[in-house]
């Protein structure tokens, strides 16, 4: 088959989406595969096509995309079937096509203001989800609770909903960047969180654990935060500050993906305790990079971890200051976690994400080859 990977604005800017994207970029270069796989973006500069990838651009522009602009390359390269990736984007295209989606949180938890008020609205949400996910060949979740999502709210019968769980990211399992240099690392042992900086990420109770630590279990804990801004970090700051935790929180913006690397392996810990589930790249990246995992129990949490992770109430701040103590005081757990958070990531990696969706491609196939893929088909 011919298949269409759509990528939209292939930048690192995308952050979890872009490390999504490259894991998947990384197994389609070395697995061996019968399908021909082309990659649309929209972006600056030529990508090279190199092995079973043929790279198309879409147009120069990153702003919203020429109307019809996808489908008409789609049917240039005569397209089977096209992939909608990563982030929740979508094209009207003729072409039968996947949906991989991360979440629905904006049905979840509508009260938070970034599904709902800001940016990308609410209604705008359930329009844009009410007509691509109907129209699916086949909807890609990472769990189980994330497939019950799409069948629950938008009754798609649930053979067409396929559970692919995430894989870590290759390009980060595989890196060798330790003896990276970049800015001095804390003094004291470090809880790390690379997360924009949204409402639902939850800086905020992280803050509280920490202050919790410091002042009521005397234990000498500071925090590195990554992440672009998105519109809360003037008010994350601004509760640093009231909590007078100035210089014991760090702020480190977007980092390249070295000094990320970097940041994971001497961590104390990655604390992850956002609100937002069922599928989350961090918890995997530190798996593969030997950093222990505490992360919030929120719907997907056990079935993406399993036992390679303490996981707290995300509302309950002395949870999370008692787990952040439990790693810390228990002999032994932190060297659990490190070896089960790597047995995980090696049972499913990269490769096998793609070779499990290409075997949903070619369960589809017999039914594609029903209509030409050569121009639109048009009623007569």
């Amino acid at each position: 088959m011919r298949i269409g990977l759509y990528l939209w604005q292939y930048t690192p800017n995308m952050g979890g989406s872009f490390t999504f994207q490259e894991s998947l970029l990384d197994a389609l270069r070395t697995i061996e595969s019968p399908h021909e796989i082309f990659c649309f973006y929209y972006g600056e500069e030529n990508a090279p096509s190199e092995g079973p990838l043929r790279w198309v651009r879409l147009a120069q522009s990153m702003g919203a995309p020429p109307a019809r602009l996808l489908n008409d390359a789609v049917i240039k390269h005569h397209i089977d079937l096209v992939w909608f990736v990563t982030v929740p984007i979508y094209e009207t295209v003729d072409a039968p096509y996947l949906f991989t989606v991360w979440d629905l949180e904006h049905r979840v938890q509508p009260y938070f203001p970034e599904v709902n008020v800001s940016g990308w609205t609410w209604s705008e949400r359930e329009q844009f989800y009410q007509y691509v996910l109907p129209r699916a060949a086949y909807v890609i979740t990472g769990t189980e609770a994330g497939k019950k999502e799409v069948v629950d709210f938008y009754r798609i019968p649930a053979q067409r909903v396929k559970v692919v769980p995430f894989a870590a990211p290759g390009a980060v399992s595989q890196s060798g960047a330790a003896g990276v240099l970049g800015l001095a690392l804390p003094k004291s042992p470090y809880l790390f969180y690379p997360a924009q900086f949204w409402p639902h990420k939850n800086h905020i109770a992280l803050l509280l654990a920490l202050k919790i630590l410091v002042e009521r279990e005397g234990l000498d804990f500071s925090i590195v935060f990554t992440g672009s801004d998105k519109g809360n970090r003037q008010y994350v700051q601004r509760v640093v500050t009231d909590l007078g935790l100035s210089d014991r929180v760090h702020f480190r913006g977007f980092v390249p993906r070295e000094e990320l690397i970097r940041l994971y392996r001497n961590a104390f810990a990655l604390t992850f305790p956002s609100f937002f589930g069922p599928d989350n790249i961090p918890p995997l990246e530190a798996f593969a990079l030997g950093c222990p995992v505490i992360a919030a129990r929120v719907s997907g949490a056990d079935e993406q971890m399993g036992d390679a992770a303490l996981l707290f109430d995300p509302r309950d701040e002395a949870q999370l200051a008692a787990t952040i103590k439990e790693l810390h005081a228990t002999p032994g757990l932190r060297e659990a976690l490190v070896r089960r958070g790597q047995e995980r990531v090696r049972r499913w990696t990269g490769s096998d994400y793609v070779r499990r969706v290409f075997a949903i491609a070619e369960e589809f196939s017999d039914i594609r080859r029903c209509w030409s893929n050569q121009e639109p088909f048009k009623h007569l």
